[in-house]
C-alpha cells in the first residue's frame, strides 16, 4: 500500500484527501436522512389528534423537540396561527424553503468531487507519462526497465484512483438528490395540509 502511495505521486495524495472528504459528507448525509425519516415518523405518531383538537401548545412542544422538516413547518404554522392567512402561508412556505436548503446541505461537494476526480486522475496520468517519456528522452535507451515502469505506474495508479473516487460520489449524489426530491414533494403536501387545517380550525 505504501508502495502504491509512493508511486502515485502528489496527485494521488490530493485524490485521497478529497476522497476522504467526500466519504465524510456521504456518511453525514446518510445519517441525516435516516434521522429525518425516524423523527418524522415519531412526530406523526405523537401528533395524532393533537392538532385537530386544537391543542396548539402541546403540538408546538412536540414540534420543538423534533428535528424533522415537518416539525419546522408545524412550528412556523402554529407560531403564526393568529396572523392573516396570507402571512401564515408565507411563514410556512419560508420554513419549507429553509428545510429544502438543509436537505441539500453539502451535496454540492459531492457533485464537485465527482467532476474533478476524473480530471485529477487524468492529470496524474499525464504527469506519469511525462516522467516516463522524459526518462526515454534523456537516456535514449533504458537499461533498467523499472525506472521507466515508475512513470507508467504513476499514470495508471492515478487513472484508477480518479475513477474510484468519482464513481461512488456520482452514485451517492444521485441517491441524495432523489431523496431531496421525495422529501420536498412530501413537504409541499404537508405545507398544504397544515395551512388547510389551520384555516379550518381558526375560521
Amino acid at each position: 500500500m505504501l508502495d502504491v502511495l509512493e508511486k502515485g505521486g502528489p496527485v494521488l495524495w490530493l485524490l485521497i484527501v478529497i476522497g476522504l472528504g467526500s466519504v465524510w459528507v456521504i456518511i453525514e448525509r446518510l445519517f441525516f436522512f435516516h434521522t429525518v425519516d425516524l423523527d418524522e415518523a415519531k412526530l406523526r405518531e405523537r401528533l395524532q389528534g393533537t392538532l385537530y383538537a386544537g391543542r396548539w401548545e402541546e403540538a408546538l412542544a412536540l414540534a420543538t423537540q423534533n428535528q424533522s422538516p415537518l416539525a419546522s413547518l408545524l412550528r412556523a404554522g402554529i407560531l403564526q396561527r393568529n396572523l392573516p392567512e396570507a402571512d401564515r402561508k408565507d411563514a410556512v412556505v419560508n420554513a419549507a424553503s429553509q428545510e429544502v436548503l438543509r436537505l441539500e446541505n453539502n451535496l454540492h461537494l459531492l457533485q464537485t468531487v465527482s467532476h474533478i476526480a476524473p480530471l485529477l486522475g487524468l492529470l496524474g496520468t499525464v504527469t506519469g507519462c511525462m516522467h516516463a517519456f522524459g526518462i526515454l528522452g534523456n537516456a535514449g535507451t533504458v537499461s533498467d526497465p523499472s525506472v521507466l515502469a515508475r512513470g507508467i505506474s504513476e499514470a495508471l495508479i492515478n487513472t484508477v484512483a480518479g475513477i474510484l473516487v468519482a464513481v461512488p460520489n456520482v452514485m451517492f449524489y444521485n441517491h441524495f438528490v432523489r431523496k431531496v426530491q421525495k422529501v420536498s414533494i412530501r413537504l409541499e403536501q404537508q405545507a398544504t395540509d397544515l395551512l388547510l387545517m389551520l384555516a379550518g380550525r381558526l375560521s
